[in-house]
Protein backbone atom coordinates (compact mmCIF):
# COMPACT_ATOMS: atom_id res chain seq x y z
CA UNK A 1 0.00 0.00 0.00
CA UNK A 2 1.19 3.56 -0.67
CA UNK A 3 2.13 6.31 1.44
CA UNK A 4 1.19 9.73 0.23
CA UNK A 5 3.13 12.80 0.55
CA UNK A 6 0.57 15.65 0.51
CA UNK A 7 2.15 18.61 -0.84
CA UNK A 8 0.96 22.66 0.46
CA UNK A 9 -1.44 23.20 -2.66
CA UNK A 10 -3.19 19.55 -2.09
CA UNK A 11 -3.53 19.18 1.75
CA UNK A 12 -5.09 23.35 1.73
CA UNK A 13 -7.92 21.66 -0.59
CA UNK A 14 -9.00 19.22 3.28
CA UNK A 15 -9.66 23.08 4.42
CA UNK A 16 -10.87 25.31 1.98
CA UNK A 17 -12.92 24.05 -0.79
CA UNK A 18 -11.54 23.97 -4.80
CA UNK A 19 -11.70 21.81 -7.77
CA UNK A 20 -10.01 18.65 -6.25
CA UNK A 21 -11.44 18.89 -2.99
CA UNK A 22 -13.70 16.14 -2.75
CA UNK A 23 -11.20 13.67 -4.40
CA UNK A 24 -8.69 14.55 -2.11
CA UNK A 25 -10.84 14.16 0.72
CA UNK A 26 -12.20 10.34 -0.30
CA UNK A 27 -8.27 9.64 -0.78
CA UNK A 28 -7.38 10.59 2.53
CA UNK A 29 -10.67 8.01 4.23
CA UNK A 30 -9.39 5.34 2.30
CA UNK A 31 -5.06 5.69 3.96
CA UNK A 32 -4.56 5.21 6.82
CA UNK A 33 -3.12 7.95 8.94
CA UNK A 34 0.53 6.49 9.30
CA UNK A 35 0.70 6.61 5.69
CA UNK A 36 0.18 10.03 5.28
CA UNK A 37 2.81 12.28 5.21
CA UNK A 38 3.41 16.51 4.54
CA UNK A 39 6.49 18.52 5.10
CA UNK A 40 6.33 20.30 8.58
CA UNK A 41 6.42 23.60 6.45
CA UNK A 42 2.91 22.82 5.78
CA UNK A 43 0.70 23.54 8.09
CA UNK A 44 2.08 26.86 8.28
CA UNK A 45 1.92 27.41 5.03
CA UNK A 46 -1.65 26.80 4.61
CA UNK A 47 -2.31 28.70 7.69
CA UNK A 48 -1.05 31.30 5.73
CA UNK A 49 -3.46 30.76 2.59
CA UNK A 50 -6.15 30.78 4.87
CA UNK A 51 -5.23 33.51 6.74
CA UNK A 52 -4.74 35.42 3.58
CA UNK A 53 -8.28 34.33 2.14
CA UNK A 54 -10.20 35.19 5.10
CA UNK A 55 -8.38 39.13 4.90
CA UNK A 56 -8.85 39.33 1.10
CA UNK A 57 -12.46 38.43 1.71
CA UNK A 58 -12.62 35.48 0.14
CA UNK A 59 -13.58 33.59 3.00
CA UNK A 60 -15.34 34.48 6.38
CA UNK A 61 -13.85 34.98 9.80
CA UNK A 62 -15.88 31.86 11.16
CA UNK A 63 -14.76 29.82 7.99
CA UNK A 64 -12.00 30.63 8.47
CA UNK A 65 -11.69 30.09 12.08
CA UNK A 66 -13.15 26.60 11.54
CA UNK A 67 -10.83 25.74 8.60
CA UNK A 68 -8.13 26.58 10.78
CA UNK A 69 -8.99 24.60 13.93
CA UNK A 70 -9.29 21.66 10.87
CA UNK A 71 -5.71 22.23 10.04
CA UNK A 72 -4.72 21.52 13.17
CA UNK A 73 -6.37 18.62 14.00
CA UNK A 74 -5.84 16.90 10.68
CA UNK A 75 -2.05 18.14 10.83
CA UNK A 76 -1.67 16.73 14.12
CA UNK A 77 -2.96 13.06 12.34
CA UNK A 78 0.13 13.33 9.74
CA UNK A 79 3.48 12.22 9.82
CA UNK A 80 5.55 15.01 9.78
CA UNK A 81 8.84 15.25 7.72
CA UNK A 82 11.12 17.42 9.77
CA UNK A 83 12.96 20.65 8.57
CA UNK A 84 16.66 19.15 9.29
CA UNK A 85 19.47 19.59 7.07
CA UNK A 86 19.03 16.44 4.81
CA UNK A 87 15.60 18.21 3.73
CA UNK A 88 17.61 21.78 3.27
CA UNK A 89 20.06 20.01 1.19
CA UNK A 90 18.03 18.07 -1.09
CA UNK A 91 15.98 21.46 -1.32
CA UNK A 92 19.21 22.86 -2.26
CA UNK A 93 20.10 20.35 -5.42
CA UNK A 94 16.67 20.44 -6.11
CA UNK A 95 16.84 24.48 -6.93
CA UNK A 96 20.19 23.70 -9.02
CA UNK A 97 18.63 21.34 -11.17
CA UNK A 98 15.34 22.34 -11.66
CA UNK A 99 12.81 25.80 -12.46
CA UNK A 100 11.54 25.46 -8.69
CA UNK A 101 11.16 28.19 -6.19
CA UNK A 102 12.75 27.43 -2.64
CA UNK A 103 9.17 26.93 -0.95
CA UNK A 104 8.39 24.57 -3.73
CA UNK A 105 11.96 22.93 -3.62
CA UNK A 106 11.60 22.31 0.29
CA UNK A 107 8.48 20.72 -0.19
CA UNK A 108 9.62 18.24 -2.53
CA UNK A 109 13.25 17.65 -0.58
CA UNK A 110 11.05 16.70 2.02
CA UNK A 111 9.31 14.21 0.19
CA UNK A 112 12.39 12.93 -1.23
CA UNK A 113 14.21 12.57 2.54
CA UNK A 114 10.97 10.84 3.27
CA UNK A 115 11.40 8.58 0.95
CA UNK A 116 14.71 7.69 2.02
CA UNK A 117 13.70 7.07 5.20
CA UNK A 118 11.02 4.36 3.89
CA UNK A 119 13.21 2.44 1.62
CA UNK A 120 11.21 0.26 -0.69
CA UNK A 121 7.98 2.13 -0.08
CA UNK A 122 6.13 3.83 -2.80
CA UNK A 123 5.65 7.71 -1.86
CA UNK A 124 2.85 9.24 -4.00
CA UNK A 125 3.51 12.76 -4.34
CA UNK A 126 0.20 15.23 -4.12
CA UNK A 127 0.00 18.29 -5.58
CA UNK A 128 -1.78 20.43 -7.53
CA UNK A 129 1.42 22.49 -8.94
CA UNK A 130 1.92 22.16 -12.19
CA UNK A 131 5.57 22.75 -12.08
CA UNK A 132 5.64 20.46 -8.66
CA UNK A 133 4.02 17.38 -10.09
CA UNK A 134 6.79 17.75 -13.10
CA UNK A 135 9.55 17.75 -11.09
CA UNK A 136 8.71 15.41 -8.79
CA UNK A 137 8.04 12.73 -11.91
CA UNK A 138 11.49 13.95 -12.87
CA UNK A 139 12.66 12.19 -9.38
CA UNK A 140 10.80 9.21 -9.79
CA UNK A 141 7.58 10.33 -7.89
CA UNK A 142 4.13 8.96 -8.95
CA UNK A 143 2.00 12.17 -8.48
CA UNK A 144 -1.51 12.95 -8.35
CA UNK A 145 -3.25 15.91 -9.02
CA UNK A 146 -6.57 15.89 -6.61
CA UNK A 147 -8.14 18.32 -9.14
CA UNK A 148 -7.94 16.03 -12.40
CA UNK A 149 -9.73 13.38 -10.07
CA UNK A 150 -13.14 13.27 -10.24
CA UNK A 151 -15.11 13.96 -7.45
CA UNK A 152 -15.36 11.43 -5.06
CA UNK A 153 -13.57 8.86 -7.34
CA UNK A 154 -9.99 8.95 -6.40
CA UNK A 155 -7.20 6.96 -8.18
CA UNK A 156 -7.02 3.50 -7.37
CA UNK A 157 -4.37 1.45 -6.00
CA UNK A 158 -4.51 -0.85 -8.98
CA UNK A 159 -4.17 1.73 -10.90
CA UNK A 160 -1.28 2.97 -9.24
CA UNK A 161 0.66 0.23 -9.43
CA UNK A 162 -0.12 -0.31 -12.96
CA UNK A 163 1.93 3.65 -13.33
CA UNK A 164 5.14 1.90 -11.71
CA UNK A 165 5.85 -0.20 -14.66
Amino acid sequence: MSFYFLEATAFAKLFVREAGTDALIKLMETAEDNRKLISAATPLEVYAAIRRRERSGQIGSIAAAGALELLRLEAARMVQQPLNPGVLEAARQLVDRSLLRWPEALQLGAACTARDMFPGTEIVFVSSSAALLDAAKAEGFLTIDPASLPPGEPLPEKELEAAKE
